[in-house]
């Protein structure tokens, strides 16, 4: 027999990832000086969920506005600016601005909390314009933390699964709830509330992944991102925006691999089959314009060239990790520091691809690996 379960509460959050625990620190900030109410609910576990649930390597956003960084201090007109271009003129740019100008004190909270920023004296260590490193590998449990202090863990609802928005029988444009079951039990959670924040992921695997045999459905983003915040929200009468947007960047094939590190902080090349730098064949840009023409090049047209390479048979694409820490070590940088950063680059975001190293012994050092989108 299913129990149905019955929550009442002030403001409701959907999503216990990296946004649904920022949308509850927030909420708890203001809610609690008004004697309110704030209730999560996550379909996995907070400590381990949504697309950080590995960690990260890398914070890509920060302003540095305060100086607190080796170098790069960036307004948030510059960076909606890049994000635009980098978008190719696709973008919120009133969400990209807002972003912009709070993250620096979300990131200073978070060393607040505990999370290990690289240091070089008391300066943020950049990877590229935008980025800072970190020690990631216990990003999400750092977040989570602070969530469940904030708004309480009995107000905290995990491997509960939300399926439908509910609407206020007097106004059919208001959100008055939520319903869903348990993953792990036999219950059904009807949700009231005065207002509810959906904070759900994006949603992964439109389309069939590279990946075959045991390793089927292995790709780079979270595989649980079922897109199902966007389906309760249309569901609902919701507009939705940017939808056009598709995220698909090069990774290292097979483990997936983020790529940011090594082109960005180890300043590594990628090149063709015929040892060739394809990204300097502007001809292939030419026909996007203004966009062929700004720098940095945009993300999507960074990944037409890599086609276009594996399209008229100049694949595959290597990642030349050997050249970049020859090149580095030649600076006089130490080949036992550089190793360990490389390594754990990996380890803090995605294991499967230092796993794949090791099995395979590779070593980045010695040997470059093939990249793809």
């Amino acid at each position: 027999m299913v129990e149905t379960k019955t929550v009442e509460t002030d403001v409701l959050i959907l999503g216990g990832g990296f946004s649904g625990c920022g949308a509850a620190y927030e909420a708890a900030y203001w809610a609690k000086a008004a004697g309110l109410k704030v209730t999560l609910v996550e379909k996995a576990a907070v400590e381990r969920s949504g697309a950080v649930a590995q960690g990260l390597s890398a914070i890509n956003t920060y302003m540095g506005m305060s100086g607190k960084v080796i170098y790069g201090q960036h307004t948030p007109e510059e960076f909606v600016k890049y994000v635009t271009n980098d978008m190719m003129g696709i973008a919120r740019e009133d969400l990209v601005y807002d972003i912009a100008r709070h993250v620096d004190g979300t990131v200073h909270l978070f060393e607040k909390w505990g999370l290990p920023i690289w240091k070089e004296g008391d300066k943020y260590v950049r990877e590229g314009p935008w980025q800072i490193m970190i020690h990631g590998e216990s990003y999400k449990p750092i977040i989570a933390e602070a969530t469940k202090m904030a708004i309480g863990e009995e107000n905290i609802y995990e491997r509960v699964f939300i399926t439908h928005l509910l609407m206020d029988k007097n106004n059919p444009k208001r959100v008055a709830g939520a319903v869903g079951f348990s993953v792990r039990k036999d219950e059904f959670y009807v949700f009231k509330a005065k207002a509810v924040i959906i904070a759900t992921g994006g949603a992964t695997l439109l389309f069939r992944p590279r990946s075959t045999g045991e390793g089927m459905g292995r790709i780079w983003y979270a595989v649980f991102n079922t897109g199902s915040g966007y389906t309760m929200a249309l569901w609902a009468g919701a507009e939705l925006t940017q939808m056009e947007h598709r995220f698909i960047p090069l990774r290292f094939k097979d483990g997936y691999g983020p790529v940011g590190a090594w082109f960005l902080l180890f300043k590594s090349t990628a090149t063709n089959c015929y040892g060739e730098e394809y990204i300097k064949k502007t001809e292939t840009l030419a026909p996007y314009e203004p966009y062929a023409s700004a720098t940095p090049t945009p993300t999507p047209l960074r990944n037409h060239q890599a086609l276009e390479e594996l399209t008229n048979g100049r694949g595959p694409i290597y990642m030349r990790t050997d050249i970049a820490i020859q090149k580095l070590q030649e600076e006089g940088k130490d080949l036992k520091k550089l190793i360990s950063e490389a390594w754990e680059d990996f380890l803090d975001m995605t294991v499967s691809q230092a796993l794949l190293w090791a099995a395979q012994n590779i070593e980045p050092e010695k040997k470059p690996s093939e990249i793809y989108t």
